[in-house]
């Protein structure tokens, strides 16, 4: 692991699972002192012990313990989602559909809000580098999954909108989108060892990439460790897939 993050703060939503999780080992392996929020206090005190950072809860807890225990803000990866009660447009729920909305929108809106308030005040001047965790379904939209395909689209729109305010503020905030395709996490797994045929499901999910696999965790993390660097200084307002080629165009028959 390379230490190109040391001495630099981060703050990680959804940091209890998946890729928020392996991206607070990453971003720890790299030297940086992390922050991480999420909805699993098992696994949360699990990560805590492994890493040694801390889980507060609460926006005003979570920027005043930034704020007290450290003095800035170097990083945010706004990664927390969710997708249950998710279905098509014709059969969601309107309370299913405000709440994907709450986590996957409004909840990025005000992360990102929060932080580049807080990165404004860092002692060297307002700087810093936000990384919102989209997905590949932002260009490639699920019929079964309108809440989750929409929201993660709109992500686009606002990381670029706050890269944009920023810019104009004469700031050196960045704030770039990521695009997963399918990520073999915990979660992935249960599904494929809990499915009637194991071997035809993980077929199924290494198909959806012409590269003919799932993206790793660590994978992920190593992009966002990336444009959280000062060697992604210039980069700001953009989206970067890392997919396997799923949505680059025709796989062919």
């Amino acid at each position: 692991m390379g230490s190109n993050l040391l001495g630099k703060v981060a703050l990680i939503t959804g940091g209890t699972s998946g890729i928020g999780a392996g991206t607070v080992r990453r971003l720890c392996a790299d030297g940086a002192k992390v922050v991480f929020t999420g909805s699993n206090a098992a696994a949360a005190k699990a990560i805590a012990a492994e890493t040694g950072v801390e889980d507060p809860a609460g926006w005003s807890e979570l920027m005043a313990t930034i704020k007290t225990r450290h003095g800035r803000l170097d990083i945010a990866f706004a990664n927390a989602g969710v997708e249950a009660g998710d279905s098509s447009v014709e059969t969601i729920g309107f309370d299913d559909w405000q709440h994907i909305l709450a986590v996957n929108l409004t909840g990025v809106m005000l992360t990102i809000q929060h932080v580049v308030r807080a990165m404004r005040d860092n002692p060297d001047g307002p700087k810093g580098s936000i990384i919102v965790n989209s997905s590949m379904n932002a260009y490639r939209p699920m019929g079964n999954f309108v809440g989750y395909s929409t929201t993660k689209g709109a992500l686009i729109s606002l990381s670029k909108s706050a890269a944009i305010h920023c810019a104009n503020q004469k700031t050196q905030i960045r704030c770039n989108s990521i695009h997963p395709g399918v990520v073999e996490t915990d979660m992935i797994r249960t599904v494929i060892e809990r499915s009637p045929d194991p071997a035809a499901a993980r077929a199924q999910f290494e198909g959806m990439a012409p590269m003919g696999r799932m993206a790793q965790v660590e994978e992920v993390a190593a992009l966002v460790a990336y444009l959280a660097s000062d060697e992604a200084a210039f980069i700001s307002g953009s989206e970067y897939g890392i997919d396997g080629a799923s949505t680059a165009g025709m796989m062919g028959v």
